[in-house]
């Protein structure tokens, strides 16, 4: 069955990899919405949009009819959950009360949830974490998301898939949550000053429990779930499937940029990098690679965040296994593919020789 599908944050970590895997698929139509002009991606029509302004959603969208699929990947960052859960709502809503009305063909919307649905940004919690585990006190805005379109349904022909991965590790710009672009330019810089590479944060987090999700395999998930009907109107952890710690695939990082490393210490990244553009700026120009602003190539807060964590992180995926969804990876593959991707597409660098 012919598919049209609406992938919003097309040019994020999780909507460039879901716009990149639907484009591929045989009978699928793809069209991207995002408020910035970037790259075209293969075989995916890009519109500008900015679905904070429900005119403008209705203008630019008015010719785009007969909406199989939405794939909602936008977000919008703010300071308080107050603040996230009334923007990131408006943004989902200005979307549907488009789309509902210009195409009575939508049979399914995806989005995504992710690890602060169990409270691991609050601290440790119950792991495994499994999708029947009980909410926290609100404001949340993955649970307030999902209410919405929980009351919207009622009567409608569509249904939803809610995913939460953990750390999605992809490639995108001016992305505020990409745990692959964090480690690759770190070490890159790392490796520019001949340093070892050291993991920033806790001892703790270095000894904790963790996970992480491929980008192409939350794709894959994305895919699945608006085509399976086991998937309608469920939630879903969807990681790589395995479970490390630091303190041992560090060493393994290292030596995919043929590094030596050292004991960790913890600092901020968000301070200890904020000095390092003009370094970063002298390495794209003397490895010939893409000019993307040091502001928009890796999210330091980010890692920061990541990298503190000293306490079990890992959630349960049984619940999609069992309903079908079988694909998972390394994540010591998926970091050696993707270190090599980011080579390839000259972000960072091929080799650093001093």
């Amino acid at each position: 069955m012919r598919r049209k599908v609406i992938v919003a944050g097309v040019y994020g970590v999780i909507g460039r990899a879901a716009a990149i895997r639907l484009a591929s698929q045989p009978d699928t139509e793809v069209i991207g919405l995002s408020r910035r002009a970037e790259h075209p991606i293969a075989g995916v029509e890009a519109l500008s949009v900015d679905l904070l302004d429900p005119n403008q959603v209705r203008e630019r969208l008015a010719g785009v009819r007969d909406v199989t699929h939405i794939v909602f990947g936008a977000y919008i960052e703010k300071a308080t959950a107050a603040e996230k859960s009334t923007v990131n709502v408006a943004i989902l809503r200005n979307l549907l009360d488009t789309v509902e009305e210009t195409s009575p063909t939508l049979r399914h919307i995806s989005f995504y949830q992710g690890g602060k649905a169990y409270g691991a940004d609050l601290g440790p919690f119950k792991t495994p974490a499994r999708e029947d585990d009980p909410r926290l006190m609100p404001p949340n805005f993955y649970y307030d998301q999902e209410d919405h379109l929980r009351v919207r349904q009622q009567g409608k022909a569509w249904t939803f898939t809610a995913l939460r991965p953990e750390a999605v590790c992809g490639f995108a710009t001016g992305n505020p949550m990409n745990l692959l672009t964090v480690i690759a330019v770190y070490a890159a810089i790392s490796k520019e000053l001949g340093i070892p590479l050291r993991f920033p944060g806790p001892e703790a987090a270095y000894r904790a429990l963790y996970q992480v999700s491929s980008a192409e395999i939350l794709a894959e998930a994305t895919d699945w779930a608006g085509t399976s009907s086991n998937a309608s109107n469920e939630i879903f952890n969807i990681t790589n499937g395995d479970y490390f710690r630091w303190q041992h695939l560090w060493p393994k990082l290292a030596r995919m940029f043929e590094m030596e490393w050292a004991d960790p210490i913890p600092m901020s990244l968000a301070t200890y990098m904020a000095d390092k553009s003009p370094l970063w700026d002298t390495m794209v120009a003397r490895y010939g690679l893409i000019p993307i602003p040091y502001d928009k190539v890796a999210s330091w807060p980010f890692g920061d965040f990541i990298f503190a964590s000293g306490f079990d992180n890992i959630s349960s995926t049984i619940k999609a296994r069992r309903a079908g969804f079988q694909a998972c990876i390394d994540t010591e593959e998926m970091f050696r593919g993707q270190f090599e991707q980011l080579r390839a597409m000259k972000v960072i660098p091929l080799n650093i020789s001093k």
